[in-house]
């Protein structure tokens, strides 16, 4: 039997709608809104936040630079399940600075919201900070520790 209908020409480039003209129309939200931004970016901007709130009392902390990494590596040490670091400190070398380093993964995973993980964040970068410097953390911050 012959189909009456012939079928419907296909154009060069990729189909964008269905037969019912449904089907991807853009982006969920513009790439300035929060939305669009990852998670990992997200983390990145908690860091940073953190970072100048603390800038502002401690200019030195311009010399230092704040990394984030997934997690931690495992050269050579063992951990248990409660033992996972949260943060690192690499102290300065040879023309290299001081990095604080925080570990992504495991402050998201023990934290359930955004102002939970930007608590946990802003703690892991001050007793970084702190340990870098030769200080207590409530020197570093004097609300540390406050809920």
């Amino acid at each position: 039997m012959d189909n009456p209908v012939p079928p419907r020409a296909t154009g060069p480039g990729p189909r964008r709608r269905d037969r019912h003209g449904r089907g991807m129309r853009g982006p969920i939200a513009p790439p300035q809104v929060p939305l669009a931004a990852s998670r990992a970016e997200a983390f990145a901007d908690l860091v940073q936040d953190s970072v100048e709130r603390l800038e502002r009392r401690w200019p030195q902390l311009a010399e230092i630079d704040f990394l984030v990494l997934e997690v931690p590596r495992l050269d050579g040490q063992s951990w248990n399940d409660e033992a996972v670091p949260l943060g690192g400190t690499i102290p300065a070398r040879e023309g290299r600075p001081a990095r604080v380093v925080v570990y992504r993964r495991p402050v998201e995973i023990r934290t359930k919201g955004r102002d939970e993980r930007a608590a946990l964040v802003h703690e892991i970068v001050v007793e970084q900070v702190a340990e870098l410097l030769g200080l207590t953390p409530e020197t570093v911050d004097p609300r540390y520790g406050e809920d």
